[in-house]
């Protein structure tokens, strides 16, 4: 009896402990693709909420994999026909109402984006969390009800990323992600998202509500809807232009 439990444990051992360490960084790869495809074309709303004001924008989007990306915003009118494009690792900000283009620092691009509690990184997708962290699971938890791994990241030594670790929770019957943690590099949670609402958008099951809470200034947090979304569609080179960034709609 003692020589089955003793073959069992070296098996349990044996077979999940390489599974953990070399699968983590497949998991956080599907759950990044699932919400990013090859390419993508989407509208959403935006609100941001703080203690003094509520802010609402709809906004339609671009995407090309982490190298492109054009964000135009279409209500309320004040702010309509502003717009963000991301070409590699740069980016610009048009504003309609003065009708010029200010380019983006890389040294501005974990600042606020237009506002809200994501960064301008987060909106223009300049970072990846399969490519510039270093996964592995360290547990599994069940959160709103469903099983999840526990998947803590830390950032690759040349990765150009602000975080000093994150903690992520994807679902495991479908790699879903739940919640993610941000941590600076002292270890002090900076914000945490909360991925709510899974509905079956562009042929994939996807969550449309992603509100980011903000740990550092009490009572913000910015609630993101996805409205529509398509994935791994044709997208002409032109989108991603000078001439449609200052084109006025």
């Amino acid at each position: 009896m003692d020589g089955q439990l003793t073959l069992r444990v070296f098996l349990l051992l044996f077979l999940t402990q390489p599974l953990f360490s070399q699968s983590a960084q497949e998991v956080i790869a599907k759950a990044e693709e699932l919400l990013r495809g090859e390419t993508s074309r989407g509208t959403f709303e935006m609100k941001v909420v703080t203690p003094e004001f509520t802010r609402s924008l709809t906004m339609d989007s671009w995407w090309v994999g982490e190298e492109k990306s054009l964000i135009v915003v279409k209500a309320p009118k004040r702010e309509a026909g502003n717009k963000w494009l991301k070409i590699g690792n740069e980016m610009w900000n048009y504003l309609r109402a003065t009708e010029t283009t200010i380019k983006i620092p890389p040294s501005m691009m974990l600042h606020s984006w237009n506002g809200s509690d994501f960064t301008n990184d987060d909106l223009a997708r300049e970072s990846s969390l399969s490519k510039d962290y270093t996964a592995t699971v360290v547990g599994e938890e069940e959160v709103m009800g469903e099983l999840c791994w526990k998947l803590q990241l830390i950032p690759s030594p040349e990765a150009a990323v602000v975080w000093g670790k994150l903690y992520v929770w994807v679902r495991q019957k479908d790699f879903l992600p739940y919640v993610d943690e941000y941590y600076d590099e002292k270890g002090t949670l900076v914000r945490y998202m909360v991925y709510t609402d899974a509905k079956r958008m562009g042929g994939r099951t996807i969550p449309t509500t992603w509100t980011m809470y903000n740990e550092i200034k009490e009572g913000h947090r910015t609630e993101f809807k996805i409205l529509d979304m398509e994935f791994n569609i044709p997208i002409p080179d032109g989108v991603f232009s000078f001439r449609e960034l200052e084109r006025g709609d």
